[in-house]
């Protein structure tokens, strides 16, 4: 006979069963001793059964309840008991499984008094049982909510990072830890949250629970729109949280690579990050408004350390003499912030030295006079509004700091404040400017991050050519005397969180040190593992230094520059190339014309005599018209595939397809 599983609910068959079906199940078997049915029925292919009470059935289904016993008469035979009952006299029936319900089952009045199956018993349990579990949960979050202030934007976000934070081991830098000597430090400093970010009262996404460790906590979504953290980790040789003064920075990052100059050495010290995430004023100073304190910057504060050391009597014999040069790179291009902004000329020498020609090198005698250099060069270096910032940092400023001995170079820091990052992006701008100001800044922090990767590898060779940042810094990337610092900043606003994770996937990729996160939540000190996993070859360089350089650079960077990208920089770098070309020979036409003039203004004049000579007179304008028009078309043409590289860049620019990348953009 078949019957339903269920219970009735207002009158109504409802479904017991996991898939939220009613299921036609056949009773196969009727069981006397413990008076009670077997049925079975098919599910999603598979036969499936269940012993069920015929208390329950009889309970649920009255109309097949046996009549209750009366005494009989002698003309009638007794009626059968429960146990004789015959199964296939049984009609369809509804009774009870024991599958979670999400509402009570309905009784009627005469069941209350009946013996309860196993199964309803569970039924029961599992619903009490669910009833606390909501209970709990609603004195959680009403607890939660009196702890957290609920007007705060992301207020969820806010309690799962103080959460968080409540099971770390806190064990900040502190001036009573040592100085570690490396060749390359790398090390992250976050700034407060800045007043905007305190006006939109946005959150705190980074905690520095450690000297070297640094945590990011990720607003995430899942499908079912539950918020949660995901707590990326990262290691670096120092970690400064925000109240770290410039002065902690300096002794642990800048302060050890003075030494090095004294000793004949080539130190450089960077500044990379977002727009706003502290660089200038690490490097430069603190700010008042638009007013700038040079004195507490990283410039300063390495500048009277050197004058500090040649006081020394072992440095003091030396005679050595301190000079300061501070210049700006821009869209490719090298101005001089000491002298009007003087655009300058790099090239390389008979002996591959790099030399920036016209640069000015100022002779500095204290601190006083680098502080009056520095407020001059920031005066007038290149700034500019940009989607990411109002004042975007659109361009690399390098203070270096030489000494020299008899005129001859002893040692030399460099101390670089990057454009900011985020500029990279701007590769795809439809204004060329832009387009350009994105793509040396994209292309140069790539070169930076791959020549002190070789440098720490002591790699044969620096693709220093595929970038001017890296090209003006050649000297600070070879030598065994070499020493690089580089300080990410990093801003700690939950909208700034995309960017400051790429700044920290840039500084990982410089000297990649792996972190066990449980031991960081335990306060056990990680160790380090430095992870090499570019398989660089730096032997198959071709016959242009400059293209080989930027195309194995873009090979070891797959992951952030795609096929379009690779083809837009070349197109750049050939137009880059072709615009010096054509200035180059432009003044040089310029100067052989003012030899034309002269040339031909003696031939007019000749032309005044009464009996000049007309041959001769016609033989040499004949040869000035013939150079003139040698010359010019020469120019002509390079100005025709000069125009030409400018629609190949332009193209170039409408193909990028960029793939997302972990370092810059």
């Amino acid at each position: 006979q078949a019957v339903y599983f269920g219970h009735v609910y207002n009158d109504q068959p409802h479904v017991l069963s996991v898939t939220g079906r009613i299921h036609q199940a056949m009773v196969t078997s009727l069981n006397e001793d413990n008076e009670s049915v077997t049925v079975e029925w098919i599910e999603n292919g598979d036969t499936k059964g269940k012993e069920i009470d015929l208390e329950s059935i009889f309970a649920l289904n009255p109309d097949v309840a046996p009549e209750e016993e009366t005494a009989p008469s002698p003309e009638t035979p007794p009626p059968p008991t429960p146990t004789s009952v015959k199964v296939n006299k049984i009609p369809k029936v509804t009774f009870v499984t024991a599958f979670p319900v999400p509402f009570a089952c309905v009784f009627c009045s005469s069941v209350a008094a009946r013996r309860k199956s196993n199964c309803v018993k569970e039924v029961e349990k599992l619903q009490e049982k669910r009833e606390r579990r909501r209970i709990q949960q609603q004195e959680l979050r009403e607890k939660k909510a009196q702890e957290v202030d609920t007007t705060v934007p992301n207020y969820e976000i806010l309690y799962m990072i103080r959460d968080f934070r409540a099971s770390l081991d806190y064990r900040p830098l502190s001036t009573a830890d040592l100085i570690e000597e490396h060749r390359i430090c790398v090390c992250v400093r976050k700034r407060p949250l800045n007043k905007k970010e305190l006006t939109i009262r946005d959150l705190d996404v980074i905690t520095i629970p450690s000297k070297d460790v640094v945590m990011v906590h990720e607003p995430k979504q899942k499908v079912d729109l539950t918020r949660y953290l995901e707590n990326q980790t990262f290691r670096f040789d120092y970690a400064f949280d925000d109240s770290t003064t410039n002065e902690i920075v300096y002794r642990f990052t800048a302060r050890p690579l003075v030494e090095t100059i004294f000793e004949r050495g080539m130190a450089t010290c960077f500044a990379y990050g977002q727009t706003g995430s502290g660089k200038t004023h690490t490097m430069g100073g603190d700010f008042s408004g638009k007013n700038q304190d040079c004195s507490k910057g990283i410039y300063a504060l390495a500048a009277r350390d050197v004058f500090v050391m040649l006081k020394k009597p072992c440095y003091r014999k030396l005679e050595l003499q301190v000079y300061a040069t501070f210049f700006e790179i821009y869209s490719g291009k090298v101005f001089d912030l000491l002298n009007g902004k003087a655009k300058l000329r790099v090239l390389e020498d008979g002996k591959q030295q790099v030399q920036v020609v016209g640069l000015h090198e100022r002779d500095v005698k204290c601190t006083e006079d680098v502080l009056k250099l520095i407020e001059v060069g920031n005066s007038c270096r290149t700034s500019g509004q940009t989607s990411a910032n109002a004042h975007s940092s659109r361009s690399h400023a390098v203070f270096q700091i030489i000494l020299r001995r008899k005129g001859k170079m002893h040692g030399k820091f460099s101390l670089i404040d990057l454009a900011g990052n985020e500029r990279g992006a701007d590769t795809s701008s439809a204004d060329r400017q832009t387009r350009l100001e994105g793509a040396e800044i994209n292309k140069s922090l790539l070169a930076l991050k791959e020549c002190i990767r070789a440098l720490g590898r002591n790699k044969p060779h620096t693709p220093f050519r595929a970038s001017k940042l890296t090209q003006v810094l050649r000297d600070s990337f070879i030598g065994e005397n070499s020493r690089t610092c580089m300080i990410a900043t990093i801003s700690p606003g939950m909208t700034s969180c995309e960017n400051t994770l790429n700044t920290l996937r840039y500084a990982n990729r410089v000297k990649e040190l792996t972190v066990d996160t449980n031991q960081v939540i335990e306060g056990v000190r990680p160790n380090i593992h430095v992870v090499d996993q570019l398989d660089d070859d730096w032997d198959h360089l071709g016959s242009s230094p400059q293209r080989d350089d930027l195309k194995l650079l873009c090979e070891q960077n797959l992951e952030e520059v795609s096929p379009q990208l690779l083809t837009f920089h070349e197109a750049v770098s050939q137009m880059v190339e072709m615009e010096e070309q054509v200035l180059e020979d432009h003044r040089a036409v310029f100067q052989e014309s003012i030899r034309w003039l002269e040339d031909e203004k003696v031939l007019l004049e000749m032309t005044e005599e009464v009996d000049y000579d007309v041959d001769s007179y016609a033989t040499q304008l004949e040869q000035i018209l013939d150079q003139k028009i040698d010359i010019l078309t020469e120019l002509r043409d390079k100005v025709k595939s000069f125009r030409s590289s400018l629609q190949e860049e332009e193209q170039a620019s409408k193909q990028i397809n960029p793939k997302r990348p972990r370092a810059l953009l």
